[in-house]
């Protein structure tokens, strides 16, 4: 089974954690063979990985043992950015040793490069050092502070062809309508957001091929199905079930206001805090975030809470094989408020 195009649904792994904080293997198996089963490909050790606060021990292990489940059933593409070169070229060396057959770099974050060293001291460097593995750039300016530009991954994409995908996380539409004109139909662009999906697949400028995940952690199968569904132009089907995902889709980042001590503060919970939270409260192996994150608030977790629960009452069959593979009560996991303490 070779990886020809990176399209349809890759799902950014969730790392789970024992209570006290330490990798879970077990529930990472549990959870990458749920994903098998419904058809998704991995991705594990990105930003939904927790990677910057995996150590790299454990980041070796956790590539191991989701390219070992994987193996002739489908496809790894493993997270091993860094903000330095050598660090990434070490865990990418790792990572196509241990049978990944795609790597997902994050644009160097923190020490600001610009677009053109992003280019020149990053990617092209591990790009030519490992030809025969596709490299897929990761452009989140939010997470960064840095981003490299249309027209330099254009020119990497000319001297590199193992450089044939992009994960778009910028919300910029236009510059999403650049790469398609700049770098050609045979070029694969991943939606980075869950909510922008459809609008990138479908827009006829975009033509995106599909989407880095972190809701089909839950329902791998509905987010199969509906990227499988948008590159085969089924948009009427492709459209049902994005309107049936649309509340797991906006509560990967969740906004709340919260009173401590007199103050109104605002609280912005990113990615992985919901879908941990949700899948903890569905009984997933998910287990806590590891510090910065923590916990989210009573009000935060309503929200995560409100979106299953309309999923739920309005489109129970996406969230079938999630009951039946992990054996659990969906009506009482989400309805009993000691499941979401």
């Amino acid at each position: 089974m070779q990886l020809e195009r990176l399209e349809g649904c890759w799902t950014a792994l969730v790392t789970p954690f024992t209570e006290k904080g330490e990798l879970d293997l077990e529930g990472l198996r549990k959870n990458v063979t749920f994903q098998i089963e419904g058809g998704a490909k991995m991705i594990p050790t990105g930003t939904t990985g927790e990677s910057p606060t995996v150590d790299w021990k454990e980041h070796n292990q956790i590539i191991e043992e989701v390219v070992k489940l994987a193996k002739g059933r489908t496809h790894v593409m493993a997270g091993t950015g860094s903000n330095s070169t050598q660090e990434a070229l070490r865990g990418t060396k790792h990572a196509v040793e241990a049978g990944a057959e795609a790597v997902l770099l994050v644009d160097c974050y923190y020490n600001g490069p610009s677009t053109l060293e992003i280019r020149t001291e990053y990617y092209e460097v591990i790009a030519k050092k490992f030809p025969q593995t596709f490299i897929t750039p990761y452009i989140i300016p939010g997470r960064t502070g840095t981003q490299l530009e249309v027209e330099d991954l254009a020119i990497l994409h000319r001297h590199c062809k193992n450089v044939r995908a992009v994960k778009e996380a910028t919300g910029d539409l236009g510059r999403m309508a650049k790469t398609r004109r700049l770098l050609g139909d045979d070029f694969d662009i991943l939606s980075g957001d869950d909510d922008m999906t459809f609008v990138m697949m479908t827009r006829e400028d975009i033509k995106a091929q599909g989407a880095v995940s972190v809701i089909s952690n839950v329902v791998p199968g509905a987010l199969v199905e509906m990227t499988v569904a948008l590159n085969q132009g089924d948009i009427a089907r492709g459209q049902k079930l994005a309107e049936a995902l649309d509340p797991l889709f906006k509560i990967v980042t969740v906004k709340t206001v919260e009173a401590y001590e007199g103050f109104q503060v605002p609280c912005k919970f990113r990615n992985p805090s919901a879908i941990k939270t949700l899948m903890r409260g569905l009984g997933m192996p998910a287990g806590p975030c590891r510090p910065p994150l923590g916990r989210m608030t009573p009000q935060a977790t309503a929200v995560v809470r409100e979106a299953i629960k309309t999923v739920y009452e309005k489109s129970r069959e996406i969230l079938i094989p999630l009951q039946d593979f992990y054996r659990i009560d969906l009506e009482e996991r989400i309805y009993q408020d000691e499941h979401w303490l």
